[in-house]
């Protein structure tokens, strides 16, 4: 195997690891208590919340892609990070405001194309959880929406990694 191509592979793994495993932290621990619970409201409010939630995470997320990254001293463009960064946090903020995931997971074309199963309305339906006397949580920590979530958000980083990855080792090339 040439060097460009265990760099670039090492990079990717670095990179992965980094915004898959620092995820969790960011989109639990770090999210302010009142923006999650009120990210996927309607209207301005659920609006403002995600877009607070995601400004934490993805800085969260960069910080750390950063730190790991120079630790190593892997020479990673700032393009190629901030590319990564804004996938994720581009794609969170439509997952976290839950109508989107939700249509996406029902989709016919999604289910066709093979990037979702079939039978979710069923799963989603039937994984609910209540919280309080006759108020059933659809969305929220141990449902099926939260648990398709945390899939899809797991899988854009990988693709995340992967474009942060080919900028900097196409940007290693140009100089």
């Amino acid at each position: 195997m040439k060097d460009r191509t265990v760099s670039a592979l090492a990079l990717f793994a670095t990179l992965q690891a980094a915004f898959s495993d620092v995820h969790p932290y960011c989109d639990q621990v770090l999210q302010d208590g009142q923006d999650a619970c009120d990210k996927s409201k309607p209207g301005a409010v659920g609006r403002k919340a995600c877009a607070r939630h995601v400004a934490s995470y993805a800085i969260g997320q960069l910080g750390v892609a950063v730190a790991v990254t120079r630790v190593l001293g892997a020479r990673v463009s700032w393009p190629g990070l901030l590319a990564g960064t804004a996938i994720n946090a581009v794609t969170h903020y439509a997952i976290d405001r839950r109508e989107p995931l939700k249509k996406f997971l029902l989709s016919d074309r999604a289910r066709k194309l093979h990037l979702v199963g079939g039978g979710k309305a069923g799963y989603l339906a039937h994984a609910t959880a209540q919280r309080r006397p006759g108020v059933v949580d659809e969305s929220g920590p141990g449902t099926a929406l939260a648990e398709c979530d945390q899939a899809v958000h797991r899988l854009i980083g990988v693709f995340a990694s992967l474009v942060a990855t080919w900028l900097a080792v196409r940007g290693s090339r140009q100089r």
